[in-house]
């Protein structure tokens, strides 16, 4: 076993020959080895766009002490990412949450958590384009109030960019978030790093020491138990995603240990490398008052200790890394959409299912999908407050999705783990699986009843509509009909 799975000719034939037991023709091309696996899992976390963003969030409920939520939000998210690996290692196809949830309960279970799939990478890419990437990068360009339409038009370029990364190849996808590892190490990091020996060195003046780090003062004034809830959103804002490496399985030369040890080194780093920052970022406030008060208070941190240069720098790394979130998403998403139309699943199955034969990819959902994502950016760019309603609606969705899929391994593990894989949690299986459930449902509540959440609420509400109506107005009558539908997960098994 360990020598096929060594063997890059070897594993890549027994991946094709599970994709091929699956129902299917391999027809993505096998590309991309651990670290392309691993990028995409790292970049699509993005350690330096969630701290970027929700840094504020966490000093408004709790304060400072507010990032030491994030290492147990690292645990919690840590534990699910044990479960992604050991499904990504015995069911390694394109379209992960459909795949397993659909062949471990049944395709109408499979259609709903896919369909959340798609709506978790069709919402928030378009808000932080929006809402942030966009005027970044005028601000680059010295323009510091730009009218709307300018913001929206360079959102749109900035979004149609990663379709055209893809359709070119998943090979120049995987090189911009190969780049993307990098970028996040120097963008949060290094620069959390180098802010902690200026305010060691005291290069400039700060009312505050290292107690700093335990300070609750904040502007919002909560019971505790709920404060400290709203602050651990830091981690839970930001420490998700890294499924969509498993979503990538069919382009991997060796999916069976690459997406395991992609997923699980990319959580881990991700809670390491974030908490260092953290502290950097933290104890180098220089007033709490204007930090707590700014809307991008790590912009504030690094340009009072930081040369207007360097601030420059610091804020293309960041705009990089939100870009490199929409080339994994698109990709990602483009092949969850690929795995639907081949199980005829989804409207226009015929179309959507064609992979392009020069470079291999799914380039008619990818246009669709392109096209879908700026629809959803047009929504947000109408509302009042995009970035907390197309944002806060991508926060709830991927645990909803774990939740999900972690229920149907529950239903089905014993015969999932009858399939060779590379990562077992073997005995431990069963207390991870109980404790992801617990936790994902504690995170849901959170993310979605305070009011905060009711816009992205509505979102979720809209996308369960739309899913139910392409469910009983044409997909039920697809799987009596038995024209559509995935084989059970008992027919992987060799």
């Amino acid at each position: 076993m360990s020598s096929t799975l060594d063997d890059p000719a070897r594993s890549a034939d027994s991946a094709d020959a599970l994709v091929e037991r699956a129902g299917y023709q391999p027809e993505l091309r096998r590309s991309l080895k651990f670290f392309s696996m691993f990028a995409i899992a790292f970049s699509i976390i993005s350690i330096t766009t969630g701290i970027f963003l929700n840094y504020s969030f966490g000093l408004t409920n709790w304060g400072p002490a507010s990032i030491w939520t994030w290492p147990i939000v690292g645990v919690g998210n840590l534990a699910i990412a044990l479960v992604v690996a050991e499904l990504g290692t015995r069911i390694p196809l394109a379209g992960y949450a459909y795949q397993w949830s659909a062949r471990l309960v049944n395709p109408t279970y499979g259609w709903f958590v896919g369909f959340a799939g798609l709506l978790y990478m069709a919402v928030g890419g378009g808000a932080i384009m929006l809402e942030v990437a966009s005027p970044l990068l005028l601000s680059e360009f010295g323009i510091s109030t730009p009218s709307p339409r300018l913001v929206l038009s360079v959102a749109v370029i900035l979004m149609l960019l990663p379709v055209v990364i893809n359709i070119i190849s998943i090979q120049v996808a995987a090189r911009v978030n190969n780049v993307a590892v990098f970028t996040e190490i120097i963008g949060t990091v290094v620069f959390g790093v180098l802010l902690l020996v200026l305010w060691g060195l005291h290069a400039k003046p700060t009312p505050y020491g290292g107690s700093i780090l335990t300070s609750t003062t904040s502007i919002v004034h909560n019971p505790t138990w709920y404060a400290f809830a709203l602050a651990g959103l830091l981690g839970a804002f930001t420490l998700v995603g890294f499924e969509l490496a498993a979503d990538m399985s069919e382009d991997a030369v060796n999916p069976v240990r690459s997406v395991p040890r992609g997923v699980i080194w990319a959580v881990f780093l991700s809670a390491v490398l974030g908490m260092v920052a953290l502290i950097g970022f933290t104890v180098a406030i220089p007033s709490l008052k204007s930090v707590e008060s700014s809307p991008l208070p790590l912009l504030t941190i690094a340009s009072y200790w930081l040369p207007g240069w360097l601030v420059k720098v610091f804020i293309a790394f960041v705009v990089f890394s939100m870009f490199a979130i929409l080339v994994v998403g698109s990709g990602a998403q483009a092949r969850l959409c690929y795995s639907l139309a081949r199980d005829n699943m989804v409207p226009f199955s015929k179309w959507l299912r064609r992979v392009n034969p020069r470079s291999q990819t799914p380039v008619i959902a990818l246009l669709v999908f392109g096209v879908i994502d700026l629809a959803v950016m047009w929504y947000g760019y109408l509302q009042a407050s995009a970035f907390g309603t197309l944002v806060g609606a991508t926060a709830i969705i991927p645990y909803i999705i774990y939740f999900l899929i972690t229920i149907a391994y529950a239903v089905k593990r014993r015969a999932a783990d009858a399939i060779p894989g590379a990562f077992t949690l073997g005995r431990w299986a069963w207390p991870v699986i109980g404790f992801v459930l617990a936790y994902t449902f504690l995170i849901m509540l959170v993310l979605s009843l305070p009011a905060a959440f009711h816009g992205a609420d509505k979102v979720l509400g809209y996308g369960a509509i739309l899913a139910a109506l392409w469910y009983f107005g044409g997909l039920l009558r697809r799987l009596r009909r038995g024209t559509a539908g995935v084989k059970p997960v008992d027919d992987l098994v060799e």
